[in-house]
């Protein structure tokens, strides 16, 4: 018996040995961008249809044709050179594989043909190799793109700023950070992170060294890939990090740069001294978001740089962040402290039905301990933050209902904080510190609208077709193995009688793995755009658009929309403006849809990346538009008015809709023009968008959770879209949807005397 058991142990030694020195990963490569280019007829044909839909359109409302083109583009993007897209493209969570930096150029310029995009990868991803690697990539992309006043595309370098805060007090969010120029003189010498909770993550916090001997061999034939992951941890983990109150260029250049805080970014980039975008993102997704978080510790001047940041995002493939709801996951009481809100008829808090989950487990203790019980699983949920879903034990995602969803929004990210909505950004004001153009107003924020993907997986522009929920949104799956790794067993087993406390300061685990993954499964979509409009196709009309905030965000269709302020005579403001106006403003909106789509791709860009790479890269199908425009439904203004006093109450400022116009389905467009002359505006401030709602069609994730519901209209079951086998992969989860487009808001002052 010693014999076979020193035996076996020497096998056990052997293979732990073969598992460890089997490990040969290497860094991932950039990948080769496609040196060849969008045909130039092919955009002419695209800027010509443009023209002469715009003109037509104008001829019926007899007025003149507009001047400027429409560009196209995506600011968001990420590949698997970011940590978290390449955890989820391994085959364990139903990923298809890495895609590096170029494949993302060859898909913004073949797959969805865009005008321009961003490389925005998380800075907590990058060693000064990747940005090295993203760099080149970049300017690859560029040099392919012809002449630099008529390029194909546009491709802008930058990267994510990904803050997040365990509770809502140091909680600021994520932000894109969006460069002019690409030279090496002329960027940062290395992205500027926001360490922290992603830093850590990234660097592989809650990986213990058992799952990294083990995991490559859940699939084989991928183990290689797995290793080459290893290899990134373990390279981020070495990186040295930066020296803090050292000038930004007196570091040295292999170094990891921290800015903890928005203010801390923005002194950065003054460093700097380069042109740069930051633009909020994703602000009401809860996947990451603690209950209770709220723009208005951002709204100072500490926090807040109007001149770099004066852009949002408010859709992506994460969802919508537009709307505002006077409901709130999370409350405050007179002493500062978190308490859980009552339900409404719109809105079941989640921390209030972990309380109800509690409470139909407490069998015949009396009441008062029930009771107590109920108030502890509530506390438990909002204390934990992003995990509060792990508080009550033995819960399915099913178990959770529709808590915690927007459930009138349109495409609401998941988890939905409407106190980091746009709109609620806008109606809110700093009464102790002056506006930003120096007048005796107080400090608002001036945001311009876009959208963009978000997306991890190479695919600039995803929204141009509803199909693939899996090749096309961020959904990802997880195998049972997986999935039993990322929580405590503990928390996923019995069905306990009391709620169990968790502390997400001192867990073991990273931030992905104590977040809400599966649920959320159900609130990935295709993605949005950017829409500029600009004087031509150059690096520098585009970026010009983007700074004078002269842009709109899509839902994913490439709608045109023209939404005006009109003056005396010809002028015009266009949307983003700031302007001051005596009596009753005076607006024109103009709005014609997106090309209906064929199948399939272009044939230039089957001849430019073969059958084969188009089917992997683009996942067999592009924008490939007919000759045939979808109509317009209706279009809708919102007016906010500004706070105009401290504590006035922002959700009777926010008018959604104030107006609406339906349109009479014309595939040539829609006009409107109207003026606001109500009395109640008076001498205040107002802010007026417009969303153009196009024909409601098939779109997928389109209604979330699928709840089924009694007859007085409560979801009393929920049927999730997950990204496993628990939902068939043939099902895109498709429900009926109106796409849109939202015009960047103009700000009307009263004129002065």
């Amino acid at each position: 018996m010693k014999k076979i058991s020193l035996l076996v142990v020497l096998a056990l030694l052997g293979l732990l040995a073969f598992l460890y020195l089997e490990r040969n990963g290497q860094p991932e490569a950039p990948g080769t961008v496609s040196t060849e280019r969008v045909p130039a007829a092919w955009t002419a044909q695209r800027a010509q249809a443009q023209v002469q839909a715009g003109t037509q359109l104008a001829a019926a409302a007899r007025t003149g044709a507009p001047a400027k083109q429409i560009l196209f583009g995506d600011l968001h993007v990420h590949t698997t050179y970011s940590m978290d897209a390449f955890t989820w493209a391994m085959p364990v969570f139903h990923g298809d594989g890495v895609h590096p930096p170029a494949e993302a150029c060859d898909y913004a310029r073949f797959c969805s043909n865009l005008d321009f995009w961003a490389s925005t990868e998380h800075g907590e991803s990058l060693t000064p190799r990747h940005w090295k690697d993203i760099k080149e990539t970049v300017r690859a992309c560029n040099a392919v793109a012809g002449d630099p006043q008529d390029p194909d595309l546009v491709t802008f370098l930058g990267w994510e700023w990904t803050q997040m805060g365990d509770t809502a007090k140091d909680h600021y969010g994520h932000k894109n950070v969006i460069l002019f120029d690409t030279a090496d003189d002329k960027v940062p010498a290395r992205p500027i992170a926001a360490g922290g909770i992603a830093a850590a993550g990234m660097k592989g916090r809650g990986r213990p060294w058992h799952e990294d001997l083990v995991a490559p061999y859940i699939d084989w034939s991928s183990r290689q890939t797995q290793f080459d992951q290893q290899y990134k941890v373990n390279e981020l983990k070495h990186q040295p990090v930066c020296a803090e109150g050292v000038p930004v260029r007196d570091l040295p250049a292999d170094c990891l740069e921290y800015a903890p805080t928005p203010h801390e970014l923005f002194a950065k980039l003054d460093d700097w001294g380069f042109d740069a975008l930051v633009i909020p993102h994703g602000n009401t997704w809860g996947f990451y978001t603690p209950p209770g978080s709220s723009w208005e510790k951002q709204l100072t001047r500490a926090q807040h740089d109007p001149k770099r940041q004066s852009l949002i995002e408010v859709f992506s493939g994460h969802g919508n962040s537009e709307e505002h709801r006077a409901w709130r996951e999370a409350a405050y009481d007179a002493e500062g402290k978190l308490v859980c809100p009552e339900p409404t008829p719109d809105y079941l808090p989640s921390c209030w039905r972990a309380g109800e989950v509690i409470r139909s487990r407490c069998g015949g203790i009396a009441a008062p301990d029930c009771e107590a019980r109920v108030a502890k699983a509530r506390l438990d949920y909002l204390h934990a933050g992003r995990a509060g879903h792990l508080v009550v034990p033995g819960m399915a995602p099913e178990d959770w209902l529709d808590s915690g969803q927007c459930r009138d929004c349109f495409m609401p990210a998941f988890n939905y904080r409407p106190a980091l909505s746009s709109q609620y950004a806008l109606a809110i004001s700093n009464f102790e510190e002056k506006a930003e153009d120096g007048g005796d107003g107080p400090l608002r924020f001036r945001f311009g609208f876009i959208a963009s993907s978000d997306n991890h997986a190479a695919q600039p522009g995803t929204g141009y077709k509803q199909e693939g929920r899996h090749a096309n949104t961020e959904v990802y799956g997880q195998d049972g193995l997986v999935r039993r790794n990322f929580i405590e067993q503990a928390r996923i087993r019995g069905k306990g009688a009391e709620s169990v406390a968790f502390d997400p300061t001192t867990t073991r685990f990273n931030f992905l793995q104590i977040t809400e993954s599966e649920r959320q499964q159900s609130y990935f979509y295709t993605g949005g755009l950017v829409a500029a409009h600009s004087e031509g196709r150059s690096r520098d009309a585009i970026w010009h658009a983007l700074k004078s905030r002269e842009v709109y965000g899509t839902s994913g269709e490439r709608m045109l929309l023209w939404f005006d302020l009109l003056g005396a005579g010809n002028e015009v403001a266009p949307m983003g403006s700031s302007v001051s106006v005596a009596g009753a403003p005076r607006f024109r909106v103009r709005a014609i849809g997106d090309f209906e789509q064929l199948p399939g791709c272009p044939q230039h860009s089957v001849t430019a990346l073969s059958a084969d790479k188009v089917e992997r890269v683009c996942r067999g199908e592009c924008y490939n538009p007919s000759d045939r425009r979808k109509p317009i439904e209706r279009i809708e203004v919102v007016r906010i008015l500004p706070q105009a006093r401290p504590g006035e109450p922002v959700a009777d400022l926010i008018q959604d809709p104030w107006r609406t116009f339906a349109c009479s389905g014309d595939v040539n467009g829609c006009t409107v023009e109207f003026a606001d002359d109500e009395p109640a505006r008076g001498a205040r401030e107002a802010i007026y968008y417009v969303r153009v709602l196009g024909k409601a069609e098939p779109i997928i994730n389109a209604v979330g959770l699928r709840c089924e519901r009694d007859a007085k209209g409560e979801c009393i079951a929920v049927k999730p879209c997950h990204g496993d086998l628990r939902t068939d992969p043939a099902d895109d989860c498709k429900a009926p949807a109106a796409p849109r487009a939202w015009s960047s808001p103009i700000f009307v002052a009263p004129a002065t005397r």
